[in-house]
């Protein structure tokens, strides 16, 4: 018989999936690759006793405690492509995920007064009182400028590429598979220096909104005499970024019942509009006057360059943490599976070493989902470095090493790590594979593709991903 750890799953929404053969009891996770017996059965032991108030999602690694009350979380911001952490480290405003908590004091901002303005200098002068403000240049000799006056409901954050102190969360461009590639450059980066900025009611529902740019350092917002801009019917100005601001809201929430959605480019107002036909194109698509810039739990941001994924404070409660994905992880390495032809057994290396290729790494045939160790036969031909033969089925496809998708933010429900990406090989549940393979991706100007939400890679194949076959121990 099977016999099942004592203090996982504890009683909690999700519960650990066992895998398939022997499972050896343990008695709790450790992330960090080490700590003492005591420390890991009374952390075992409070998450159980969490559980049983129905919060064993405990807060993630951006939580932080206030001494007598707890911030409001509104969410998370995930950048797609990396895997828990940047590949040189997460530092200050420039990391793979950012949480937005309900500031001190407000600083939302709300439209006021609208001047039309006939000369530069006069522009000027209105733009430096110190206001926040939105410039709409129609000529040489006509700015429309939006004067913002503060709104005490709402906390705004900020996202761009810049590093001026008006962001809030630096985002610089993703390039495909960087956890494996530090050295890589973008030469020029299409990414807005003010990108977006999402604005947070300060009360119950908490509910967010996304517009197109953000404030700059001097508190303004340029539309130039290029930037697709127009006077919607109610005589209000609006505009589009060079690049857009793209939202694709999941139908169905971000469960295991999701479906993607449409994407839609969001206004400087933040109206919802089709895609224009390339990205920086002057005609601005037709307006969606049925939606909404909202933003729900699992809706992807895409800025030209990053794309982003928004997850409520709600939703997150309900999502997997990286303690359970570790523990999924020590449940299959429990679980001894073998190299079907070497007979050594397999292990998935710690979180904290994803990078670095062990020697018990599992490898996967990605054409057929038959996991060895590494070995170095069944090549095919000297042209395709990577097309090898499996020989278990005999069949030829790419074979690379398995990684564990670390990153609880993409996963769309607790089951256990039983498919992989092709062809880069992160792991992660069925259903969560499944989600992120049907998913059209911006690339570029105009091209969409689904990738892997761990490393960005272009999914290929004709599933995008794979059921993995572990072989069990033979004793």
């Amino acid at each position: 018989t099977t016999e099942q750890p004592r203090d996982w799953p504890p009683r909690a929404p999700f519960a650990a999936v066992p895998f398939p053969g022997a499972l050896t009891p343990f008695s709790g996770w450790d992330c960090s690759g080490g700590a003492d017996s005591a420390g890991i059965a009374a952390e075992a032991a409070a998450a159980a006793a969490a559980a049983e108030q129905g919060s064993m999602f405990s807060p993630g690694p951006e939580e932080h405690c206030a001494p007598n009350k707890e911030p409001v979380k509104y969410g998370e911001l995930v950048v797609l492509g990396y895997n828990g952490a940047l590949p040189n480290g997460d530092r200050g405003r420039r990391k793979s995920r950012f949480a937005l908590y309900k500031r001190p004091k407000a600083n939302g901002v709300k439209p006021s007064t609208v001047h039309v303005i006939s000369t530069p200098q006069a522009s000027k002068a209105i733009s430096c009182k110190g206001q926040h403000s939105i410039s709409y240049t129609l000529s040489r000799n006509q700015t429309v400028v939006v004067e913002y006056t503060h709104d005490k409901d709402t906390d705004m954050f900020q996202v761009g590429r810049s590093t001026e102190s008006p962001i809030d969360f630096v985002v610089t461009d993703t390039i495909s598979g960087s956890q494996n590639n530090d050295e890589a450059q973008i030469t020029q980066s299409t990414i807005s220096r003010f990108a977006c900025r999402i604005v947070c009611d300060r009360n119950e529902p908490y509910t967010a909104r996304i517009f197109a740019a953000g404030f700059d350092s001097s508190k303004n917002i340029f539309l130039g005499e290029k930037a697709a801009k127009w006077k919607n019917p109610d005589g209000h100005m609006d505009g589009l970024t060079t690049n857009g601001v793209l939202v694709m809201h999941p139908r169905g929430g971000f469960t295991e019942e999701s479906q993607p959605g449409v994407w839609r480019e969001i206004s400087v107002c933040g109206d919802v509009y089709t895609l224009r036909e390339t990205r920086s194109a002057q005609q601005r698509g037709k307006l969606v006057e049925t939606e909404t810039n909202v933003l729900q739990d699992g809706s992807l941001i895409d800025l030209c360059g990053a794309t982003l994924l928004w997850r409520t404070a709600d939703g997150l409660f309900h999502t997997p943490t990286q303690k359970h994905i570790e523990a999924l992880r020590q449940e299959i390495n429990a679980a001894r599976p073998q190299c079907p032809v070497g007979l050594n057994t397999l292990a998935f290396p710690s979180i904290n070493r994803k990078e670095v290729v062990e020697e018990k790494q599992p490898w996967a045939y990605l054409s057929c989902g038959h996991v060895h160790g590494y070995h170095n036969w069944g090549h095919r031909s000297d042209t395709e470095a990577n097309e090898r033969e499996c020989p278990m089925c005999r069949t030829v496809g790419p074979y690379v090493p398995l990684w564990l998708g670390c990153e609880a933010g993409f996963y769309v429900d607790a089951g256990p790590p039983t498919h992989a990406f092709t062809p880069c090989g992160h792991v992660c549940s069925e259903k969560s594979a499944k989600y992120w393979s049907q998913i059209p991706l911006p690339h570029g100007t105009h091209a969409f593709h689904a990738a892997c939400p761990f490393c960005a890679t272009q999914l290929l194949g004709e599933q995008n991903c794979i059921k993995l076959i572990f072989q069990g121990p033979v004793d």
